[in-house]
Protein backbone atom coordinates (compact mmCIF):
# COMPACT_ATOMS: atom_id res chain seq x y z
CA UNK A 1 0.00 0.00 0.00
CA UNK A 2 1.08 3.43 -0.76
CA UNK A 3 -0.26 6.74 0.78
CA UNK A 4 -3.23 8.21 -0.80
CA UNK A 5 -2.77 11.84 -2.31
CA UNK A 6 -4.81 14.26 0.60
CA UNK A 7 -5.59 17.60 -0.39
CA UNK A 8 -6.86 21.21 1.32
CA UNK A 9 -7.50 24.22 0.20
CA UNK A 10 -3.38 25.58 0.11
CA UNK A 11 -1.94 21.89 0.12
CA UNK A 12 -1.29 18.50 -1.84
CA UNK A 13 -0.47 15.98 1.22
CA UNK A 14 1.06 13.20 -1.37
CA UNK A 15 3.05 9.79 -1.31
CA UNK A 16 6.92 10.15 -0.06
CA UNK A 17 8.92 8.85 -3.50
CA UNK A 18 12.94 8.43 -4.02
CA UNK A 19 12.79 11.76 -6.21
CA UNK A 20 12.02 13.40 -2.62
CA UNK A 21 15.47 12.56 -0.98
CA UNK A 22 17.18 15.74 -1.90
CA UNK A 23 14.14 18.11 -0.40
CA UNK A 24 14.51 15.47 2.80
CA UNK A 25 17.65 15.56 3.38
CA UNK A 26 17.87 19.53 3.24
CA UNK A 27 14.71 20.09 5.52
CA UNK A 28 16.56 17.69 8.02
CA UNK A 29 19.87 19.09 7.71
CA UNK A 30 18.29 22.60 8.87
CA UNK A 31 19.38 23.46 12.81
CA UNK A 32 15.49 25.20 12.91
CA UNK A 33 13.94 22.10 11.73
CA UNK A 34 15.44 19.72 14.55
CA UNK A 35 15.92 22.03 17.41
CA UNK A 36 13.40 20.44 19.71
CA UNK A 37 13.43 17.05 17.99
CA UNK A 38 16.91 15.60 18.11
CA UNK A 39 19.22 19.14 18.19
CA UNK A 40 21.37 17.47 15.28
CA UNK A 41 21.02 18.34 11.84
CA UNK A 42 20.34 14.63 10.10
CA UNK A 43 23.58 13.30 8.26
CA UNK A 44 22.68 12.61 4.68
CA UNK A 45 22.96 8.65 5.45
CA UNK A 46 20.38 9.42 8.05
CA UNK A 47 17.65 11.39 6.32
CA UNK A 48 18.01 8.83 3.22
CA UNK A 49 16.92 5.66 6.27
CA UNK A 50 13.78 8.01 7.27
CA UNK A 51 12.61 8.20 3.79
CA UNK A 52 13.05 4.88 3.59
CA UNK A 53 11.05 4.65 6.82
CA UNK A 54 8.19 6.68 5.78
CA UNK A 55 7.90 4.56 2.16
CA UNK A 56 8.16 1.47 4.13
CA UNK A 57 5.57 2.34 6.90
CA UNK A 58 3.08 2.52 4.56
CA UNK A 59 4.02 -1.23 2.90
CA UNK A 60 4.50 -2.37 6.35
CA UNK A 61 1.19 -0.77 8.26
CA UNK A 62 -1.08 0.68 5.93
CA UNK A 63 -0.22 3.96 7.28
CA UNK A 64 2.53 6.54 7.19
CA UNK A 65 4.02 10.17 6.48
CA UNK A 66 2.53 12.39 3.44
CA UNK A 67 5.31 14.86 1.90
CA UNK A 68 3.30 17.93 2.04
CA UNK A 69 3.64 20.26 -0.94
CA UNK A 70 1.94 23.62 -2.03
CA UNK A 71 -0.57 22.95 -3.96
CA UNK A 72 0.47 26.10 -6.53
CA UNK A 73 3.74 25.25 -7.38
CA UNK A 74 4.19 21.78 -5.93
CA UNK A 75 6.88 22.58 -3.52
CA UNK A 76 8.13 20.36 -0.75
CA UNK A 77 7.49 22.31 2.40
CA UNK A 78 7.62 19.41 4.90
CA UNK A 79 6.59 16.06 6.31
CA UNK A 80 3.03 14.78 8.06
CA UNK A 81 1.54 12.03 9.26
CA UNK A 82 1.05 9.04 11.70
CA UNK A 83 3.94 6.30 12.63
CA UNK A 84 4.82 3.71 15.14
CA UNK A 85 8.13 3.85 15.76
CA UNK A 86 8.37 2.05 18.74
CA UNK A 87 10.06 3.93 20.55
CA UNK A 88 11.80 3.24 23.73
CA UNK A 89 9.78 5.22 26.17
CA UNK A 90 8.69 5.22 29.75
CA UNK A 91 5.69 4.78 29.51
CA UNK A 92 5.23 3.50 26.39
CA UNK A 93 2.73 4.42 23.82
CA UNK A 94 1.89 1.04 23.84
CA UNK A 95 0.34 0.73 19.87
CA UNK A 96 -1.38 3.92 20.06
CA UNK A 97 -0.47 5.89 16.54
CA UNK A 98 1.68 8.81 17.03
CA UNK A 99 1.06 11.75 14.94
CA UNK A 100 3.69 14.14 14.09
CA UNK A 101 4.97 16.89 11.24
CA UNK A 102 7.95 19.27 10.61
CA UNK A 103 7.54 22.04 8.36
CA UNK A 104 10.51 24.17 6.23
CA UNK A 105 11.60 27.70 8.98
CA UNK A 106 10.07 29.24 5.70
CA UNK A 107 6.68 28.27 5.92
CA UNK A 108 6.54 28.61 10.04
CA UNK A 109 3.95 30.86 11.02
CA UNK A 110 1.44 30.34 8.42
CA UNK A 111 -1.17 28.09 9.39
CA UNK A 112 0.07 25.32 7.44
CA UNK A 113 0.91 22.65 10.31
CA UNK A 114 -2.87 23.03 11.68
CA UNK A 115 -4.12 22.29 7.80
CA UNK A 116 -1.80 19.76 7.47
CA UNK A 117 -2.21 17.95 10.41
CA UNK A 118 -6.05 18.49 10.36
CA UNK A 119 -6.48 16.94 7.13
CA UNK A 120 -4.24 13.64 8.43
CA UNK A 121 -6.67 13.35 11.35
CA UNK A 122 -10.02 13.70 8.95
CA UNK A 123 -8.18 10.59 6.89
CA UNK A 124 -7.78 9.01 10.41
CA UNK A 125 -11.35 9.11 10.89
CA UNK A 126 -12.60 8.09 7.74
CA UNK A 127 -9.55 5.06 6.92
CA UNK A 128 -8.91 3.14 10.50
CA UNK A 129 -10.49 2.11 13.52
CA UNK A 130 -8.11 3.67 15.47
CA UNK A 131 -9.90 5.02 19.03
CA UNK A 132 -6.74 7.45 19.90
CA UNK A 133 -3.85 9.22 18.56
CA UNK A 134 -0.70 10.29 20.49
CA UNK A 135 1.65 13.35 19.73
CA UNK A 136 5.19 14.00 21.65
CA UNK A 137 7.28 16.93 22.10
CA UNK A 138 10.43 18.59 23.71
CA UNK A 139 7.93 19.64 26.23
CA UNK A 140 9.97 23.64 25.29
CA UNK A 141 8.40 23.24 21.85
CA UNK A 142 5.67 25.64 22.51
CA UNK A 143 5.12 26.25 18.89
CA UNK A 144 3.91 22.27 18.17
CA UNK A 145 1.92 22.36 21.55
CA UNK A 146 -0.18 25.06 19.92
CA UNK A 147 -0.57 23.47 17.21
CA UNK A 148 -1.95 19.69 18.81
CA UNK A 149 -4.37 21.88 21.12
CA UNK A 150 -6.04 23.17 18.58
CA UNK A 151 -6.30 19.94 17.01
CA UNK A 152 -8.32 18.62 19.92
CA UNK A 153 -5.08 17.19 21.56
CA UNK A 154 -4.98 17.32 25.43
CA UNK A 155 -1.80 16.64 27.61
CA UNK A 156 -1.63 12.88 28.98
CA UNK A 157 1.58 13.15 31.01
CA UNK A 158 5.16 13.02 30.93
CA UNK A 159 7.29 10.36 29.43
CA UNK A 160 11.15 9.60 29.61
CA UNK A 161 12.13 9.45 25.71
CA UNK A 162 16.55 8.57 25.20
CA UNK A 163 17.11 10.11 28.80
CA UNK A 164 14.61 13.49 28.49
CA UNK A 165 11.29 14.53 29.51
CA UNK A 166 8.89 14.13 26.70
CA UNK A 167 5.31 15.56 26.60
CA UNK A 168 2.82 13.22 25.77
CA UNK A 169 -0.64 14.01 24.70
CA UNK A 170 -3.78 12.09 22.87
CA UNK A 171 -6.65 12.77 20.97
CA UNK A 172 -9.87 10.51 20.12
CA UNK A 173 -10.12 9.92 16.71
CA UNK A 174 -13.43 11.68 16.12
CA UNK A 175 -16.11 9.84 13.38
Amino acid sequence: MTAPTLETERLILRPHRVQDFEAVAALWAEPEVVRFISGTPSTPEESWARLLRYIGHWQALGFGYWAVTLRENGLFIGEVGFADYQRGMEPPLAGVPEAGWVLAPEVHGQGIATEAVGRIHDWAAEMTDWAETACIFDPSHKVSHRVALKLGYAPAGEAQYRGSPTLVMKRAVRR
